[in-house]
């Protein structure tokens, strides 16, 4: 990890049970990167954990105790990967989604990253050295698409955070990222690229500075969605070009 400088350098990855989470993981360990491994499934991140010879924690990101509890954990955390994320079972109309799984998705993928970036961020810049926090976000939270439930607002949450973080840690050792893939084959979805490819291009982000990754042929309707929305216009939904 070019970035973070030569030496031993340890990393958190939240939501390494399974999918992006269990690859950004798989990803560091071959690196040689000491991990901690934290999600809510406890037999999920305990058999990661011991194949990759890791920490294993059991908890959730919704917690802020529990997450400043992982910071005790890792105290000499320099990666930071908040990936955790939910979709949530209701994928319909935003009236049609009951208000405890609003509550519920927004816990886990919008707080998740806030309790994280609170538990981390001032130690990471008292520690004074380079760090840096990778976001898993979503081609969700910059394209606007039709139904989808709770999961794309709390998505569009999540890459607010990350831009107003980045632009209040310009000029400190820690740096902020995010990855903002469209369909991802993991539990979420049987469909999608694989989890390994969208783990390297999240740690190529570490490496070259890139702030945000997301998929090529989706770049142009994400502007589109942005000027007709500037421009007074009525949404519509988004399609890839290619």
């Amino acid at each position: 990890m070019k970035r973070l400088g030569d030496g031993p350098l340890e990393a958190v990855v939240t939501g390494a049970a399974g999918g992006i989470g269990l690859a950004l993981a798989e990803a560091l360990h071959a690196k040689g990167v000491e991990l901690v491994l934290v999600d809510v499934d406890a037999v999920g991140v305990t058999a990661a954990a011991t194949r990759l010879g890791a920490t294993a924690v059991t908890g959730d990101v919704a917690d802020p105790v529990a997450m400043q509890a992982l910071a005790d954990r890792a105290p000499q955390a320099r990666l930071i990967c908040l990936n955790a994320g939910i979709v949530g079972p209701s994928l319909g109309a935003p009236w049609e989604v009951p208000a405890e799984e609003w509550d519920r998705v927004f816990a886990v993928n919008v707080s998740g990253v806030v309790n994280g970036l609170r538990a981390f961020v001032p130690r990471l810049l008292a520690m004074d050295k380079p760090a840096h926090v990778l976001v898993t976000a979503s081609l969700a939270g910059l394209a606007v698409f039709p139904g989808g439930g709770a999961y794309g607002p709390s998505k569009h949450a999540v890459t607010a955070v990350v831009k107003h973080a980045a632009m209040v840690l310009a000029g400190t050792p820690v740096s902020i990222s995010m990855v903002c893939p469209a369909l991802v084959a993991t539990g979420m979805s049987p469909e999608g690229v694989s989890p390994a490819l969208v783990a390297e291009e999240a740690l190529g982000t570490v490496e070259d500075g890139t702030f945000a990754i997301l998929p090529e042929e989706w770049r142009e309707t994400v502007v589109d969605q942005v000027r007709a929305t500037v421009a007074g216009s009525q949404p519509a939904a988004p399609v890839p070009r290619v």
